[in-house]
């Protein structure tokens, strides 16, 4: 599980990095109202490629680290910060965000403009953006703190 846990962690900065691309080239496309590109459609589709393996990953570990059995048991853990962040908080803003994301990608390539899809990029990509990066245990959240980097032990 161990690997697992660092390939989750040092995953998330290519997941961050690629819907700070996809935002921005969305905002550009707005601003600018610059034609929909390769470029804007290769950064939405690697961001949700990467959300998926972060997903998978995620799965993994939710079930290999008995955060599954704790959600059966919720009412034992509700009030513990921790445990209720990784049982419940983490992994269900997370597959919203993955859902959004998802939706995203359908709603660009059906669209018919090029302002029209630059703005469900936007839309969808940078609330699915921001919800990723609450639900990150950032180290400065304390109850449920995690390292940037999570190295191998």
């Amino acid at each position: 599980m161990e690997t697992v846990v660092v390939f989750h962690s040092l995953l998330r900065w290519a997941v961050l990095i690629l819907g700070v691309l996809t935002v921005v080239n969305a905002l550009s496309g707005i601003i600018k109202k610059r034609p929909f590109t390769n470029l804007d459609d290769k950064s939405n589709l690697f961001f949700m490629i990467s959300c998926d393996v972060q997903l998978l990953l995620g799965i993994i570990l939710y079930f290999g680290n008995g955060w599954f059995d704790k959600l059966k048991h919720f009412s034992m853990y509700k009030s513990d910060a921790y445990n209720r962040f990784f049982a419940l908080e983490h992994m269900s803003t997370m597959l919203l965000a993955w859902v959004l994301v998802h939706v995203g990608r359908a709603s660009v390539k059906r669209a018919t403009t090029d302002a029209a899809k630059h703005k469900k990029m936007l839309l969808f990509f940078g609330v699915g953006l921001v919800l990723i990066l609450v639900s990150i245990p950032w180290p400065f959240r304390n109850a449920i703190a995690k390292p940037l980097f999570h190295w191998f032990s």
